[in-house]
C-alpha cells in the first residue's frame, strides 16, 4: 500500500515554472514507477509523465516534452514534476499516482493516487 500526497500547486503567469512534490509513504517507493496525471474542467484525465522505479526510464506527453522533467529521490520517497514555460493550457488539477507494470500513458496502469493538486496559469 501506498499513500500519496501532492503539493506545490498555485497560481503563476504564463512563462512562469513551478515545481510539484509527491510525497509516499510506505516501505516499497523504490518498486513502483510513479506517474504524473492532470485533469482540467470537462476533460479526462490524461498523462503528463512518468518514471521508472530508479529513474532509469521516463515518459512524456508530447505536449510537454522540453517543458518539464520528472525525478524522483528513492531516499526521500519523493517524485517532483519540474514544470517550465507554463503556459494557460497546463491549468488542471495535477495527480501523482504509482504503478507497477504496464502503459504509463494511461490510468488504469496506476494502482494508487493522491488527491491532487490544483495548478492555474493564467495569460
Amino acid at each position: 500500500q501506498v499513500q500519496l500526497v501532492e503539493s506545490g500547486g498555485g497560481l503563476v503567469q504564463a512563462g512562469d515554472s513551478l515545481r510539484l512534490s509527491c510525497a509516499a509513504s510506505g516501505r516499497t517507493f523504490s518498486t513502483y514507477s510513479m506517474g504524473w496525471f492532470r485533469q482540467a474542467p470537462g476533460k479526462e484525465r490524461e498523462s503528463v509523465a512518468a518514471i521508472s522505479s530508479f529513474g532509469i526510464n521516463t515518459y512524456y506527453a508530447d505536449s510537454v516534452k522540453g517543458r518539464f522533467t520528472i525525478s524522483r529521490d528513492n531516499a526521500k520517497k519523493t517524485v517532483y514534476l519540474q514544470m517550465n514555460s507554463l503556459k494557460p493550457e497546463d491549468t488542471a488539477v495535477y495527480y501523482c499516482a504509482a504503478g507497477r507494470i504496464g502503459n504509463w500513458a494511461v490510468p488504469r496502469t496506476f494502482d494508487f493516487w493522491g488527491q491532487g493538486t490544483q495548478v492555474t496559469v493564467s495569460s
